[in-house]
């Protein structure tokens, strides 16, 4: 009597590869997510803010009287240079999400720049000739704040939130 053998390797409904494909699709997701979380939190918070921020554009520049801060605005949606607006007063109100967007145009020294708000924990590293950086905060606390260069005392100006 001859006694047939059973074959005892079972075949799994996924494959080795399929389930490589789904480990990587995950940590991908779980990479993006946290990623996306991470960028909705402002440098002044703790959790994310989900809102359309409002974008102020500010230049580092040598001018012919020294260092200053000069400002461009996108806040109607086309971008105007002001050119004139040297070490501007910014005004904000409560509540409102606020990206800095800093960018060193010191072209005729070649100097480094940078900016800090110390009330909203606004600081950017040492910006090179044409880098540039972007800070998002959250204007929670009315009253007058100083913004200033480390680097370059004379460089200053206000940022004025409102009620």
């Amino acid at each position: 009597m001859v006694k047939k053998q059973k074959n005892k390797t079972k075949t799994s409904p996924i494959s080795k590869s399929t389930m490589i494909g789904i480990a990587i699709i995950a940590a991908a997701t779980i990479g993006g997510g946290a990623y996306l979380w991470n960028s909705a939190v402002p440098v002044n918070m703790s959790t994310p803010v989900f809102g359309t921020p409002s974008n102020i554009y500010i230049l580092a520049i040598h001018t012919d009287q020294g260092y200053a801060f000069d400002e461009q605005s996108t806040r109607t949606g086309k971008k105007t240079i002001s050119g004139t607006n040297i070490d501007p007063s910014i005004h904000t109100s409560k509540g409102t999400l606020v990206s800095l967007h800093v960018i060193n145009e010191d072209k005729d020294t070649g100097s480094d720049q940078d900016l800090n708000i110390d009330a909203f924990n606004v600081h950017t590293r040492h910006l090179k000739y044409f880098q540039a950086q972007s800070i998002t905060f959250l204007a929670d606390k009315e009253g007058t704040y100083t913004y200033y260069s480390s680097i370059h005392p004379e460089m200053k100006g206000t940022i004025v939130v409102d009620p």
